[in-house]
């Protein structure tokens, strides 16, 4: 009878246990549960490293300007933010949307054109203002948008689905990426504001 119990009680122990594992299955991720259930898209996406701090999680635990010092796609946006002086503003901002330019966006500018404006902090301050919004927008308000930028004007976003445009210039190639503090779409093509 004292082995029976025995077992009785390893069994109990051992579904006991096994009972928050499995439920832990079934709860809802905390991107489910943060208001926009949609998680990262876009064919650049894949191109983010599967793990680490670059990863799409690991930049989820870092302020913007950190999370995309870790991402490879978005070294040449990281020169220019730390020669702007903007990575504390970026960082100790709250609640921001970043529409980054992917490497391959900053290839599109000529070199000799791209080396001047690195060097003229005044104009890259600007540049790199006019893609950080005051709002997190998440991909249902992207689909007819107007938002402010930090630089003062406004940009646009069109689309549906998982393909939109900023300004109708540039595409988003992976959109809707969660920092600690921003969310982040990361665009093929540098935005120009206005002079």
């Amino acid at each position: 009878m004292t082995a029976h119990r025995a077992t009785t009680r390893m069994v109990l122990g051992a579904a006991a246990l096994a009972l928050p594992l499995s439920l832990a299955a079934f709860a809802p991720s905390a991107s489910a549960t943060s208001g926009d259930s949609e998680g990262p898209f876009g064919p650049a996406c894949s191109s983010v490293p599967k793990d680490g701090a670059g990863s799409l999680d690991g930049m989820a635990k870092d302020p913007v300007a950190t999370a995309a010092s870790n991402n490879p796609e978005l070294s040449t946006l990281v020169t220019a933010v730390k020669k702007a002086g903007l990575v504390d503003t970026l960082n100790n901002a709250k609640n921001i949307t970043v529409f980054a330019p992917t490497n391959a966006a900053f290839e599109k500018i000529p070199k000799a054109d791209l080396d001047k404006v690195l060097n003229d902090k005044a104009q890259l301050t600007k540049i790199l203002t006019y893609h950080v919004a005051g709002e997190k927008i998440t991909p249902d308000k992207m689909s007819d948008g107007t938002f402010k930028t930090l630089e003062g004007s406004n940009l646009t976003t069109s689309g549906s689905g998982e393909s939109y445009k900023v300004n109708d210039s540039a595409k988003v190639v992976c959109g809707n990426v969660k920092t600690a503090n921003a969310n982040v779409y990361l665009i093929d093509t540098v935005l120009m504001p206005k002079s």
